[in-house]
């Protein structure tokens, strides 16, 4: 597998399904870590970070 550049998103909680080259998974809901601000996906290793210019959601 090919390593690449993490998903930014702009809000703390992402949903995770796989896509076209993992063959997809079940969906699963992901919470970016409050002090990193990233989250790996537990299914398919994708990379979410946060956005610098979003809001900052409570943990």
């Amino acid at each position: 597998m090919t390593e690449t550049a993490p998903t930014t998103v702009m809000t703390t909680t992402v949903a995770c399904d796989g896509d076209q080259e993992t063959g997809g998974h079940p969906r699963v809901y992901v919470k970016l870590d409050a002090d990193t601000h990233k989250a790996v996906c537990p299914y398919c290793s994708k990379t979410f970070v946060l956005d610098a210019n979003a809001k900052s959601e409570a943990h």
